[in-house]
């Protein structure tokens, strides 16, 4: 009579000897690669600081040799085909590590050196009267929430109202063709040309110098628009036609149809589209720098002209590493990481919020 450990020991070899690794070498070999990497890490580190551990090149390395051990276990134990399958596999699945590398690396860095500053203080106070150690950037947290709010406002119905025109109206005509190219053009200008282009028509209208909130805003919404206007665009045009054919059949004029029919279908694919046009913004620098200014104070108005300066947490965080407190300069060091982490927070909310609006507002099928 054979034991259950005997019979698990039996069905292993088996799986073996047939030409077909069990489902567990795999990860076994992995974990194996991730080990040896390790070693070779910890060996190379002589003793060090572990802070100064290579987690991006033990990842790599691993799943190197990872490749080189699963091709040639599998080259041996199954058939040919089965290592050429297990050496793609492999090659995918390192292109993913490698891809999630920078930003495993960028989320690491941030949290861990912008956690420390994460207090109260952070969140309650200003720069105001601060020369080394505490101060907060409420102020600008105030900013950036204000200037991408009101730029969000200008630009999402502009773009979203021109997507429109150019699926259900343009039809291909001279106009349509001309708003595409001007569209394309307009995703690359670089975001200084939009900074230096809202301050020349303040200079113009208020007179040089003049730097506010609601120039900010504009500026940022010369940038978001573009990206609004494609990825609405898109998603419109994904939108069966049947749909609206059947909408037209009912007697439903044109305009209730887009309003009832084609922006509920699209609409997840929408505020995904304005959701990127606001992560492209929210982290800009060089056009808050011209046209909002930099204040240590908090700075609620975006349209006072007068001392109308906003702080933004990309100007903030710009400020901080670049201008550190000569008594303090790890402090501002501190606050300046700090003011990064915050803006990926605000980035991950804002994320949330849009699929939570694209899961209530999207057309309810049977299969929910």
């Amino acid at each position: 009579m054979t034991t259950p450990h005997a019979s698990s020991v039996s069905a292993r070899s088996r799986s073996i000897s047939t030409g077909h690794l069990p489902g567990w070498a795999p990860w076994a070999i992995l974990l194996g690669s991730m080990a040896i990497s390790a070693a070779v890490f910890g060996v190379a580190l002589n003793g060090g600081d572990t802070a100064d551990f290579n987690i991006a090149g033990t990842l790599f390395v691993g799943m190197v040799i990872y490749i080189v051990l699963i091709v040639v276990v599998s080259a041996i134990a199954e058939t040919r085909r089965h290592a050429t399958d297990r050496l793609m596999t492999a090659l995918i699945s390192t292109a993913f590590v490698i891809a999630c590398l920078p930003l495993i690396s960028l989320l690491w860095t941030v949290v861990s050196n912008g956690i420390a500053r994460m207090d109260a203080e952070f969140f309650s106070f200003s720069m105001r009267n601060i020369i080394g150690e505490g101060g907060g950037a409420v102020h600008a947290i105030w900013g950036t929430l204000i200037i991408t709010g009101l730029a969000a406002l200008i630009s999402v119905p502009i773009g979203l109202m021109t997507s429109i025109y150019l699926i259900e109206y343009g039809n291909g005509n001279r106009l349509s063709k001309s708003i595409t190219f001007f569209v394309d053009v307009m995703t690359g200008i670089p975001s200084i040309v939009a900074g230096l282009f809202i301050y020349s028509v303040f200079a113009l209208l208020l007179g040089p110098g003049v730097r506010m909130g609601i120039m900010g805003a504009l500026a940022l919404s010369v940038l978001m628009i573009p990206v609004v206007v494609r990825g609405s665009e898109e998603m419109l045009r994904i939108v069966p036609n049947e749909l609206r054919e059947a909408s037209y059949a009912l007697g439903v004029p044109k305009w209730l149809t887009i309003v009832k029919v084609v922006l509920p279908t699209a609409i997840a694919g929408i505020t995904t589209s304005i959701m990127l046009a606001i992560a492209r913004v929210i982290g800009e620098t060089a056009p808050l720098l011209l046209t909002a200014g930099f204040v240590q104070n908090l700075q609620v108005n975006p349209f006072e002209s007068s001392n109308g300066q906003m702080m933004t947490l990309p100007v903030f965080v710009y400020n901080e590493f670049m201008y550190p407190s000569a008594s303090s300069p790890g402090a501002s060091l501190e606050r300046a990481w700090a003011a990064a982490l915050t803006l990926l927070l605000i980035v991950m909310v804002l994320n949330l919020l849009a699929r939570l609006i694209s899961k209530l507002f999207a057309p309810k099928t049977s299969g929910r």
